[in-house]
C-alpha cells in the first residue's frame, strides 16, 4: 500500500481504526472475528493501527495486544489518553498530567508493548491548559514510553499552543465528504506545521458506503442513534446526496466507499485516513481505495455535491459538541 509520512514514521495511507471491533456500534464481533480482521489488515499492507483507552474501556487495547504483539515490528501503533473510565465507571475527560501518565502505563500493559508509537490526547480537558497536558506527554517521550505526540478533536489555535511545547506528529479529527469542518483552518495549519492530518470516520460512520438506508435498524446501543444526522428525517434528507456519489463512483470505476476514501486522500500529501470495519469483505474493499486516483473533475463535483450547506443536521448534539474544540461551519 502507498505510504505517507507521519512524524518520524512512514505509514500506509489507509490505516485501520479499531474502535468498532470493541465499541460504539452495537454488539461488537466475537474476539476471534475481530482478530481475523486485524491480521488480514496487516497482510493487506495496513501499517497504522489506531486504538484508545476509551474503546471498550481497555478491551480494544487488550485485543490488539493479544492478536498483534507477535508482529509488533510490522506496524505503527497509535493509542489515546485523556478520555477513559472515571472513578464512577463512566466515560470521563481528564487531562491532568498524573492521569495521562497513569493511563499510559495501563495502556502499555494491555497492548503488550514497551512503547506506543503515537500517543494522542483524545480530548482536550478544557479545565487544564493544553500546554500542561502536552507537557506530560513530552515527559513520556523523554522516558521512552511513547515516540510521538498527537492531538484529537482540537482547533488550529489549540494545535499551535500545543506545538509550542513539543512537536505534534498528528492531529486526528472526523473528516469526510459530509464532515468538512477541518477545511476551515485545521488542514492548513497541519500543512504549515508539518503535522499529519488523520481522518477518522472517513466513510461517515457507514453513510457514504450507501449500505445503511434505514437507521431504524441500528442497534439500540449504537452511538449513531444519539447523533443528529442519524435521526430518521434528517438521515432521509441526506440520503438524496448519495445518488450523485453513486454516479461518480460508476464513472471512476470504484464503489461509493472507495471513492469517498480516495477523495479524503486527495486533500493533501499530509493526509491519511483510518476507516474501521468489523468485516473482512469491507476491509478488502476499503483497501482498494488506496489505488484509486480520482479525476480532477470528479473531485470538483464531489466538493460541490457535498458542500457543507448541502448536508442536513449538525455532526454532534450540543452537549457532545461542547466537549470538543473544533472550528464549525455556521
Amino acid at each position: 500500500m502507498l505510504t505517507r509520512k507521519l512524524g518520524p514514521f512512514s505509514v500506509s495511507v489507509l490505516g485501520l481504526g479499531c474502535m468498532s471491533l470493541s465499541h460504539a456500534y452495537g454488539v461488537p464481533p466475537a474476539p476471534e472475528t475481530a482478530g481475523r480482521v486485524l491480521l488480514r489488515a496487516l497482510d493487506l499492507g495496513h501499517t497504522f493501527f489506531d486504538t484508545a483507552a476509551l474503546y471498550g474501556f481497555g478491551v480494544n487495547e487488550t485485543l490488539l495486544g493479544e492478536v498483534l504483539s507477535h508482529r509488533r515490528d510490522e506496524f505503527v501503533l497509535a493509542s489515546k489518553c485523556g478520555l477513559s473510565r472515571g472513578p464512577d465507571g463512566k466515560r470521563e475527560i481528564d487531562g491532568r498530567p498524573e492521569v495521562l501518565k497513569a493511563t499510559c502505563e495501563e495502556s502499555l500493559r494491555r497492548l503488550r508493548t514497551d512503547v506506543i508509537d503515537l500517543y494522542y490526547l483524545h480530548r482536550w480537558d478544557k479545565r487544564i491548559p493544553v500546554e500542561e497536558s502536552v507537557g506530560a506527554l513530552s515527559d513520556l517521550v523523554a522516558e521512552g514510553k511513547i515516540r510521538a505526540i498527537g492531538l484529537s478533536e482540537v482547533s488550529a489555535t489549540t494545535l499551535r499552543k500545543a506545538f509550542s511545547v513539543h512537536p505534534i506528529a498528528a492531529l486526528q479529527t472526523e473528516y469526510s465528504l459530509w464532515t468538512r469542518n477541518p477545511e476551515i483552518a485545521v488542514l492548513d495549519a497541519c500543512r504549515e506545521l508539518g503535522v499529519t492530518f488523520v481522518a477518522f470516520s472517513p466513510l461517515a460512520r457507514g453513510y457514504l458506503t450507501g449500505t445503511l438506508r434505514d437507521v431504524s435498524t441500528l442497534d439500540a446501543k449504537d452511538i449513531r442513534r444519539a447523533m443528529p444526522r442519524f435521526e430518521p428525517e434528517t438521515y432521509a434528507a441526506n440520503l438524496r446526496l448519495l445518488d450523485g456519489l453513486a454516479g461518480i463512483a460508476r464513472e471512476q470505476g470504484g464503489t461509493m466507499g472507495q471513492v469517498a476514501l480516495a477523495w479524503v486522500l486527495s486533500r493533501g500529501e499530509h493526509v491519511v485516513a483510518i476507516p474501521g470495519t468489523t468485516r473482512l469483505d469491507h476491509l478488502e474493499e476499503n483497501a482498494g481505495a488506496a489505488d484509486l486516483a480520482l479525476a480532477t473533475d470528479a473531485i470538483a463535483r464531489l466538493d460541490a455535491l457535498f458542500a457543507p450547506a448541502a448536508v442536513h443536521g449538525p455532526r454532534y448534539s450540543a452537549a457532545t459538541q461542547a466537549e470538543i474544540d473544533t472550528e464549525q461551519f455556521p
